[in-house]
This record gives structure tokens, C-alpha cells and sequence, in this order.
């Protein structure tokens, strides 16, 4: 595995594949898997060393694992990691091995349209035309980078293992005005980083990036705008030094070119 490859595939079991779970919470699709219960698997196989990410779905609440289960009941199975870096860059269209779809046909046709709103979303170049899909977009982008940031540090990734070894305790946060549901953080303390969901509640973030609208958040997201403009417009706001905030955009660029 290259490095490249190590730190794309960091991101993407670990970061991008959770997001299923807010997918399955926030919108009507996942009530189709009310009442089931199974395990969902997607794998990569590396020099013949399996990774994985799981979630245990009961009466269709979702628990992610970021590890190997033995044997689930549906797994979306790739034969090596350059597969699978692409598949969900979105880069190729290949399928992986499906394994359990015909036994639990009605469980596995309810996980692809998951995965499909999902890609559908996340690959978008233009701002979605719903209110609540919008949202939903900032929402699993603030909970990408917070998890990327992290899960790149504990990669190794040489730029951001710096930043994080430097780091004393700290937390940096991503926000929308008025709106609490969509916030993420990540917090750095000499070398070790963690990501959370919502507002930070211990203290204040030593830096902040808040926008003053979905639609803001957006554009900025989908590099539609210039953050120098919209800093100066108010349309982005910089709650701390401003070199923070040139530091967490140029890692939102590294993670951007990781996960498209």
C-alpha cells in the first residue's frame, strides 16, 4: 500500500463510511430498515491483510465498528485497496463482490440506496436543491474533515503529524450560525488528535470556522467562493487568528484531494 493509498483509505473507512449512519438517522430512507436486524460489512484486502468497517444494525438502529467482522451477513467486498480508493472517489464505477444480497435481499436493497444518497451527495459539484439534503451535505462534510483531520494524523500523513505533535491542547471547530446540529470539532493535544459530532461543551474552540448560512457553508465546501472574499463579506467568520484558519483550510484541500 502507498501512501497515498494508506491515507485515502484512513479517510474513507474510518471518516467517510461512518457518515452512513447520519444518512440512515436523518432521512426517510432509513426507515426502510426498521424492524431489521444484520451486519453490514464493506472490506479492501492489502497484502493479504483485510480492513474493514462494520455496522451492526439492530430493529434498524446503526452501531459503526471501525474493524473486521468474521462474518456478516452483507459485504461489499474489494480486492485491494486501489479498488476500493477509487470506487468511493467515485473515480470508477466497478462493483465490489457482493456477498449475502440475495439472503437478505430486502435489508440489501434499503444499505444501496444508503450508499447511494451517500455518493450522490458527497460527489456533488453543485449546491443540492432541497433544503434538508443541503443540510444533511454540511453536515456529513463538518463530520469528514473533523474525522479526516484526525484519522490523517493517526495516518502518519507528515503535514498534519507535524501540526498535531506541535499542537498543546486545542480544539478546532466547524459551524453554521444557529444552527448547533451541524457543528464538528477535532481536538489536538501534543501529537494525539480526536474528532467529536455537535458543539464542543467543555470550552470554548481556540479556533472556529463559522459560517453565516447553509448555503455559505456550501459554497465554500464545494469551492464555489473564495474564502478571502467571504471572510470579508461576513458570509465566513474566523473566531480566533486568522492563520488558523489559512491552516485548517489548506488541510480541508488535503483531505478534498484524498477523498475526490
Amino acid at each position: 500500500m502507498t501512501d497515498n493509498q494508506k491515507y485515502a483509505s484512513s479517510i474513507f473507512f474510518k471518516s467517510a463510511i461512518p457518515l452512513l449512519k447520519v444518512v440512515a438517522t436523518d432521512t426517510p430512507l432509513g426507515l426502510k430498515l426498521k424492524g431489521k436486524s444484520f451486519v453490514l460489512q464493506l472490506s479492501a484486502i492489502d497484502e493479504g491483510v483485510k480492513y474493514a468497517t462494520h455496522f451492526v444494525i439492530e430493529s434498524g438502529e446503526f452501531k459503526t465498528v471501525l474493524s473486521v467482522h468474521e462474518s456478516p451477513d452483507i459485504e461489499l467486498s474489494f480486492p485491494n485497496i486501489d479498488h476500493f480508493v477509487n470506487f468511493m472517489a467515485g473515480k470508477t464505477m466497478k462493483l465490489p463482490k457482493i456477498k449475502g444480497a440475495m439472503k437478505n435481499f430486502g435489508a440489501f436493497i434499503s444499505v444501496m440506496r444508503l450508499l447511494l444518497k451517500m455518493a450522490s451527495l458527497l460527489q456533488a459539484k453543485d449546491l443540492p436543491k432541497k433544503e434538508a439534503d443541503r443540510v444533511l451535505l454540511v453536515k456529513l462534510y463538518f463530520y469528514l474533515l473533523s474525522g479526516g483531520i484526525s484519522q490523517l494524523n493517526k495516518a502518519g500523513h507528515p503535514e498534519v503529524k507535524e501540526w498535531a505533535q506541535k499542537s498543546p491542547d486545542r480544539v478546532y471547530a466547524f459551524a453554521v450560525n444557529g444552527m448547533p446540529e451541524v457543528s464538528a470539532w477535532v481536538r489536538v493535544k501534543a501529537g494525539n488528535s480526536k474528532a467529536g459530532r455537535g458543539e464542543y461543551e467543555r470550552c470554548m474552540p481556540f479556533f472556529r470556522m463559522r459560517f453565516d448560512s447553509i448555503e455559505s457553508a456550501l459554497n465554500i465546501l464545494l469551492q464555489k467562493a473564495d474564502m478571502l472574499s467571504y471572510t470579508a463579506e461576513s458570509k465566513l467568520i474566523m473566531d480566533g487568528a486568522p492563520e488558523f484558519g489559512g491552516q485548517l483550510g489548506q488541510f480541508m484541500m488535503i483531505i478534498a484531494g484524498f477523498a475526490k
